[in-house]
């Protein structure tokens, strides 16, 4: 019999910096964790409050079973964050996603969205075929909500402690980390987030002075620049840098850089500046 799901329950956070200063929210992507981040914000912490969340069903938070909607990821994201409010909002990937739909729900919660790596694709459809148009792994086991349990299932209980020596494009401690989900939590979140989502109705719905500050690297091919381009179009809140050369995780690639671009964003929204003295939009 299945036990009742508790949804009183309140998210994985781990917190840092200093306890009087402005406070910034971290949100990885699927299958992310506080790992994504630890270690790699020590120049935001000197005077900021930071907050690495891990979010529904994956890392330390909890993981019921149910399904992994976007309403139910914002409800613990609401209940975890709201005594932090107000707060700058920064999402990678699919915690891009969730940072838009959390700031258009909570409008009075969110001072700023710094949006990394945002996917966006025009629609359900058009996401079915990018992912089917992509990498085999990804054509096989992001398209079909079976076979990506089956190698959920397979690589949390059988291949875990092999990831840190095939996934050897990212940190250690986030290749770990990979298995700190369930089955459910990691393709419901998929399913739901990523593909069945409308991210253009809520990013309608985002208040239009609110500031949107974009990172996203030149070469990120599971979330194409062109998608962040025309989301962007006639919206002159949002600002997007390209950082050349980068694929989908620039925060693993140049942590210091992304630090140092988010301060100029943080100290001037208005002139935002590269660390180099050249000035982006």
């Amino acid at each position: 019999m299945e036990r009742p799901v508790d949804f009183t329950q309140t998210l994985y956070v781990a917190e840092s910096g200093v306890d009087d200063g402005a406070t910034l929210v971290f949100l990885p992507g699927l299958g992310g964790t506080t790992h994504y981040w630890q270690g790699r914000v020590a120049a935001l912490e000197r005077d900021r409050r930071v907050l690495l969340v891990d979010p529904l069903g994956f890392g330390q938070s909890p993981k019921p079973q149910t399904q992994y909607t976007v309403e139910r990821h914002m409800a613990a994201l609401h209940r975890t964050l709201s005594s932090y409010a107000p707060f700058t909002l920064i999402g990678h990937s699919m915690g891009a996603i969730l940072s838009v739909a959390y700031a258009a729900r909570y409008p009075e919660q969110v001072e700023r969205l710094i949006l990394i790596g945002l996917p966006y694709f025009g629609g359900r459809e058009q996401t079915y075929e990018h992912f089917r148009n992509g990498p085999a792994p990804n054509r096989w086991f992001f398209t079909n909500v079976t076979l990506a349990a089956i190698a959920c299932m397979a690589t949390r209980r059988l291949f875990g402690w092999l990831l840190p020596y095939l996934r050897r494009d990212i940190p250690r401690e986030v290749a770990e980390d990979l298995v700190k989900h369930t089955w459910r939590s990691f393709t419901s979140s998929l399913w739901e987030v990523v593909y069945n989502y409308d991210l253009r109705e809520a990013v309608d719905q985002l208040d239009p002075r609110l500031p949107v500050f974009c990172l996203h690297g030149e070469q990120d091919q599971t979330a194409p620049l062109v998608g962040l381009q025309q989301l962007a179009e006639e919206r002159p809140n949002w600002r997007i840098q390209v950082l050349p050369g980068l694929d989908h995780h620039p925060w693993l690639r140049q942590p210091d850089t992304c630090s140092e671009i988010i301060l100029a964003f943080l100290a001037d929204e208005g002139q935002i500046k590269h660390p180099s003295g050249s000035v982006f939009s």
